[in-house]
């Protein structure tokens, strides 16, 4: 969602991505706005919602542990290095 202190430059952006690609109004609002949920989700969303993602296509946990390690370490807002180990309390508590 996005709040009140940035609805400003959002909506500018807004507007240059759908004069600049011929996106709708609506659809260049919606871009940004998931453009920005995706920069300000934290380590711990991130490694819950990857985790099913791949649990829905089959992955298992090693699997799952190791590649989450991995894509960490190249997430555009870099994380702490986790271990498995810290990876398996973050999705199970």
């Amino acid at each position: 969602m996005i709040s009140e202190a940035t609805a400003g430059p959002v909506d500018e952006l807004a507007e240059q991505i759908s004069r600049t690609t011929g996106l709708p109004p609506e659809d260049a609002r919606r871009v940004v706005a998931d453009v920005l949920a995706y920069f300000t989700e934290t380590t711990e969303e991130y490694v819950r919602r990857r985790h099913r993602e791949l649990q829905t296509y089959g992955a298992r946990n090693d699997e799952i542990f190791a590649r989450l390690g991995t894509e960490l370490k190249t997430r555009p807002v870099r994380s702490p290095e986790l271990s498995a180990r810290q990876l398996r309390r973050i999705v199970y508590g």
